[in-house]
């Protein structure tokens, strides 16, 4: 028999949940039995995989030995990575980092030792603000994403109330997520918000975007500004008023003006005389813009945090 007590990080989630997190070697069918008969119990009581912990709350465990095997405390993968990050913000419950073009947010099979991710933990490990032994379920994770070949702000939850905070802002759109692109050629209205309908391709890994709405299209409505001109490259200031993958680099190569340095959705013979590795797109500012309660993070509404340099900016001599 042992007993693991709910702390703050694992409280407000169910037991299932929390079960799989902690015991990522148990097979689902076998947690589901566990529970069914009484082997897993909370305040010495039979449960459901539906209730919901709460901090302090204790589990009693009547499970094999094998399933608590601890890992090795000095080889965890995320020690692999760099410790060192590009901190745009950063207090107690989150981080604001400046992903590098080039470095993937969450592993991948291909390539699983280092992301931005397993650097957030590293970092945390090494100003002693993160020890996978102190945590039963939680570990420091990512609120948003952008795409590997894009650089900017990446959102880092220090704990799970922050996590819940973000992650439900996020889908509220309570957040503004402003990037910066430079294109080829001049947009004929300064400012726009574009339409269209966008259909995925997973095999490609390539979206597509027409005029016409399809069974399989989802709408996708994009804004740009254009803040300035150089040669026959403009940049361009755009906000997603809808997040679908690859948004801006198809939408801006549908109306003609691809980014720079874009492969995938440009034109490499227009791209071959300009030396840049990744398609010009930063997400280079964060605005908190609850409408709602903020709970934990409710200090940081109304504030707006920028990049201080764009990458691009001196291939590209703007």
């Amino acid at each position: 028999m042992r007993q693991i007590i709910i702390n703050k990080n694992d409280s407000g989630q169910r037991l299932d949940k929390f079960i799989t997190k902690r015991f990522k070697n148990m097979p689902k069918a076998l947690m589901y039995k566990y529970i069914r008969t009484k082997y897993i119990k909370v305040n010495g009581k039979r449960c459901e995989i539906s209730t919901r912990l709460n901090e302090g709350d204790v589990i009693t465990l009547y499970i094999k030995d094998e399933f608590f095997e601890a890992p090795e405390y000095d080889t965890y993968d995320f020690l692999k990575a760099p410790g060192k990050l590009d901190v745009v913000y950063e207090d107690s419950n989150i981080i604001l980092m400046n992903k590098p073009t080039g470095l993937l947010c969450h592993p991948d099979e291909n390539y699983h030792f280092d992301s931005l991710l397993a650097r957030l933990q590293h970092y945390l490990y090494d100003k002693g603000e993160y020890d996978p032994k102190d945590e039963n379920s939680f570990a420091p994770a990512l609120a948003n994403r952008i795409d590997r070949n894009t650089g900017g702000i990446v959102i880092g939850a220090k704990n799970a109330e922050s996590l819940r905070v973000l992650n439900q802002k996020i889908k509220d759109r309570e957040l503004k997520k402003l990037y910066l692109c430079a294109v080829h050629g001049v947009p004929k209205r300064k400012s726009a918000i574009l339409t269209g309908y966008l259909q995925k391709n997973e095999k490609q890994n390539r979206v597509y975007i027409s005029s016409k709405k399809t069974p399989d299209s989802k709408t996708v409505k994009t804004k740009y500004t254009v803040i300035r001109t150089v040669g026959n490259m403009s940049l361009c200031e755009v906000e997603l008023l809808t997040g679908r993958t690859h948004q801006i680099r198809a939408h801006m190569a549908y109306i003609g003006h691809p980014l720079v340095g874009d492969g995938k959705y440009g034109t490499n013979a227009i791209n071959k005389n300009i030396s840049l590795k990744w398609q010009a797109l930063c997400s280079y500012k964060l605005e908190f813009a609850f409408a709602t309660d903020g709970g934990i993070l409710e200090y940081l509404n109304g504030r707006t945090f920028t990049v201080d340099k764009i990458w691009f900016y001196d291939y590209l001599n703007f």
